[in-house]
């Protein structure tokens, strides 16, 4: 049996993901996953930046639980724009495009 690699290699997770997703190494494509399984099962996208949460959208809203994990955020990508989720607050939004520089910042 081939060993996984690139997206399908399970990663360590750091604390806080860790207890949310109640795994302490997952693939990356199941970190996302379950993180969308979460953010659909409560209604947490909307339309607007910083919306009501509406169930649909592009944008998620930070629920207390997201928060933890939103708020160790704080990367810069390969194009050079800068991700900074520490200030968040409960009830602001991020762009689903974030959840990329999410999950990189909440892996070891």
């Amino acid at each position: 049996m081939a060993e996984a690699k690139g997206l399908s290699k399970p990663v360590k997770l750091k604390s806080e993901l860790s207890d949310f997703l109640g795994a302490s190494e997952l693939p990356r494509t199941e970190i996302t996953k379950k993180l969308w399984d979460y953010i659909k099962a409560n209604k947490l996208q909307t339309k607007t930046e910083n919306g009501a949460a509406e169930n649909a959208g592009k944008y998620i809203v930070a629920d207390a639980k997201l928060l933890t994990i939103f708020k160790n955020t704080n990367s810069v990508s390969k194009s050079g724009k800068t991700t900074d989720l520490r200030n968040l607050q409960e009830g602001q939004t991020i762009n689903m495009m974030q959840m990329a520089a999410v999950v990189g910042a909440n892996i070891e």
